[in-house]
């Protein structure tokens, strides 16, 4: 059996026949035709951590490689997980697929404060990853995430799918070409809310589950159903909120249009008003300052969640959106659809298509990984993103203070009392 370097320089070679094409905004992996009989060892041996929601559909974009290695924490989900991959092994355990020597690749699809440990660990082992959004729990664990991945030239990809979408790649064309001008003002809201939780003093684990390794560097709590599964996410100790499950998403579109990188100021308010025990935020605005770029002007983007919106949104009839307003008009996007309102006496060009067709967001990892070619969402763009995400909470959490960010030091210059949150305290027995 390969090790994962010679098996990688090999797949490279067999690839040479590929082109990786460059693109205005962007690099997007481009790939010939495969012939119609592959050999075997040509695919990746790639182990799933995380098998079910956005793990399903995440081995289902990759399984167009050998999926050798299933980790989950529930038995029950694993075993469900398995019919589909029978030759696969199995593991409650990320510790012990990690100690595989066949592995390419892994792809992780845990709880967010299960992201870095078992990304970074992979990536020590030479291993490429494909990591959920929104990277991890905390700003320092992104960052040293970021770090590592640059270090070991490691191929990576965070989870935002619609990266790959081709409605937000004629967004992306029609900010960079002008046409509503220059752009100082972004708007997006996101309508999701927050289910009240239960905290509880005594908990029965069910039958089937490693709750010690689900709950890994976080704080020992008590099981219950309303932190478990996809309940996690409006938790502190587990999760960041509506924030960070889709600010990465929307926050994207932005972020790649105007070629975004660190705020230079955040600071948010909001409200629980959920009646549950859960402390995220149902309600929250959070508000980033960013510098110029070159000869584009400094942005004021604002993040609102849970039904709070800017004045006017209901005329974009949009739950969920990004506004843009440039100098010479607006663009309202979500998903799917997008659309331009330009000031009176002015006229929309055509823009010329530049950023072609995704392979798809998985596929352009896969392939990546294959060629040592580049990917769209690799942890140094998306990480930069994930950190300003994240920093929205650590202003909530800290009273709504505005922190003065320096993201070389990775320091709220200002308040101190940031720290905790934005490098958190891990639970004995773990490390990153």
């Amino acid at each position: 059996m390969y090790d994962s370097v010679s098996r990688r320089e090999f797949l490279k070679a067999a690839l040479l026949a590929g082109t990786s094409v460059p693109v205005a905004g962007g690099f997007v992996p481009q790939i010939l035709p495969a012939a119609e009989s592959k050999s075997p060892n040509e695919k990746l041996n790639i182990a799933a951590i995380g098998v079910r929601g956005k793990g399903a559909s995440n081995i289902a974009g990759v399984k167009t490689e050998n999926i050798v290695a299933l980790c989950d924490i529930d038995a029950a989900r694993l075993a469900e997980a398995a019919k589909d991959f029978p030759k696969a092994q199995t593991f409650d355990d990320f510790r012990r697929v990690l100690d595989l020597k066949n592995l390419d690749a892994v792809v992780v699809s845990t709880p967010d404060h299960m992201h870095a440990i078992p990304v970074v660990q992979a990536m020590r082992r030479g291993l490429a990853v494909y990591c959920e959004k929104p990277l991890a729990h905390s700003v320092h664990e992104i960052r040293v995430m970021r770090e590592v991945a640059k270090e070991n030239n490691i191929v990576t990809q965070m989870g935002t799918q619609i990266h790959a979408g081709d409605n937000y790649r004629r967004v992306v064309e029609i900010i960079q070409a002008g046409v509503i001008g220059p752009v100082r003002r972004v708007h997006v809201w996101q309508s999701n809310t927050v289910p009240p939780g239960q905290r509880v003093k005594e908990g029965k684990v069910p039958e089937g589950i490693n709750y010690d390794v689900w709950l890994g560097p976080a704080p020992y709590r008590p099981f219950h159903i309303s932190h478990f599964h996809f309940n996690w996410r409006f938790w502190w100790d587990f999760g960041g909120g509506n924030l960070a499950d889709m600010g990465c998403h929307y926050i994207d579109l932005p972020y790649w249009a105007l070629g975004l990188r660190y705020p230079t100021t955040v600071s948010a308010k909001g409200e629980k008003g959920h009646g549950g025990d859960n402390e995220v935020p149902n309600y929250l605005q959070a508000d980033y300052h960013f510098p110029a770029r070159g000869d584009q002007p400094p942005v004021h983007l604002t993040w609102y969640q849970g039904g709070w919106r800017p004045e006017g949104a209901e005329q974009y009839e949009r739950n969920s959106a990004v506004l843009f307003e440039g100098d010479h008009g607006r663009l309202v996007a979500d998903y799917r659809t997008h659309k331009v309102f330009l000031q009176e006496g002015k006229t929309a060009e055509p823009v010329e298509q530049t950023i072609p067709a995704s392979i798809g967001h998985h596929q352009e990892w896969v392939h990546a990984v294959k060629t040592g070619g580049p990917t769209t969402c690799n942890f140094d763009y998306s990480g930069a993103l994930a950190e300003t995400v994240l920093l929205g909470n650590v202003s909530y959490r800290v009273g709504g203070k505005t922190l003065e960010w320096d993201p070389e030091n990775l320091k709220a210059k200002n308040c101190p009392e940031a720290d905790q949150y934005i490098r958190r305290e891990y639970r004995k027995g773990w490390t990153l």
